[in-house]
């Protein structure tokens, strides 16, 4: 057996078994990264759809994805390679983007090491790209891979973004922060009962790491709203309250993405939330923030 760090899970592995996210192995006694450059999308992506209204806005930036993540959210838009049982032959099988152009691609295979990468964003500057963005699914279960490529990135002059759910330590935390420039990071919701109940996470570690992550770079939150869960005033104030307490190494304040919801994967029991319900939540949210934004209205 082989204790993994790197979630609030600690999974206990045994040998050749794979962690909970799907996507950490335990191996000759100690827990590697079987997602390593295991690339299952990438595309050429405006910076504001990771979303980032306030870093660099207007610019594009190369998005890549693994497989495997340690949360199970119901609605995920990304299931296929977050937490599918066919996650990983799907990444196994996968391509290069067909939005990259031919000459762009380094290779057509699914893995690249960090230094083909970053040749890779280095050739799309040319088109607009300004760095990397690790998403899609959970870039942290997979932080060596992050860690070893933004290094290389950052060196070469280029900026490294993460859209991620958080739930990490703060150890984790910590071997990427020197590299990282900016990031969006989901608060799905501000009640214990929604992170462990409906998301199999842990609120507790996500604020921890948020408020860590906020005070060594640019960080955005995002907030998807799902009606019947964390659609309330009363949850909303709370979040932003709490939220307006953050401050950013220059001093301003975090801003919060507020999200509408669509019926998708195991959650097709309710309708979209309402256009309108979004609207007044960024109301209740402006109560005590400064920088408040909608999305998929």
């Amino acid at each position: 057996m082989a204790e993994c760090g790197v979630c609030f899970r600690h999974c206990n592995i045994p040998e050749g078994g794979l962690g909970f996210c799907g996507a950490r192995e335990a191996r000759d006694g100690r827990v590697i990264p079987l997602n390593y450059g295991r690339i299952t999308s990438i595309a050429l992506d405006p910076v504001e759809k990771k979303p980032l209204a306030r870093f660099c806005p207007g610019s594009l930036i190369l998005s890549v994805g693994s497989f495997g993540c340690n949360l199970r959210c119901p609605f995920c838009q990304n299931h296929d390679i977050s937490w599918s049982k066919q996650a990983f032959e799907y990444a196994k099988t996968a391509r290069l983007a067909e939005t990259l152009a031919p000459e762009d691609a380094s290779s057509t295979a699914s893995t690249l090491a960090p230094e083909e990468l970053v040749e890779l964003a280095l050739k799309t500057r040319k088109r607009g790209n300004i760095g990397i963005a690790f998403t899609y699914n959970e870039p942290l279960i997979g932080y060596e891979f992050v860690r070893d490529t933004a290094r290389l990135a950052k060196a070469a002059g280029l900026k490294n973004v993460m859209v991620t759910n958080g739930t990490a330590e703060l150890a984790v935390l910590e071997e990427l922060a020197p590299y990282i420039d900016a990031m969006n990071i989901d608060l799905k919701g501000f009640s214990e009962r929604y992170y462990s109940k409906v998301l199999g996470g842990d609120l507790h570690q996500v604020l921890a790491f948020i408020a860590a992550a906020a005070s060594r770079c640019h960080v955005e939150l995002t907030t998807l709203i799902v009606p019947g869960e964390n659609d309330s005033d009363a949850e909303m104030r709370e979040l932003s309250r709490w939220v307006s307490g953050l401050k950013e190494p220059d001093g301003d304040e975090v801003p919060l993405h507020i999200s509408r919801f669509f019926p998708r994967f195991n959650m097709r029991d309710r309708g979209a939330t309402g256009v309108q319900t979004v609207y007044h939540l960024a109301e209740v949210a402006h109560e005590a923030l400064k920088y408040v934004y909608t999305g998929n209205c």
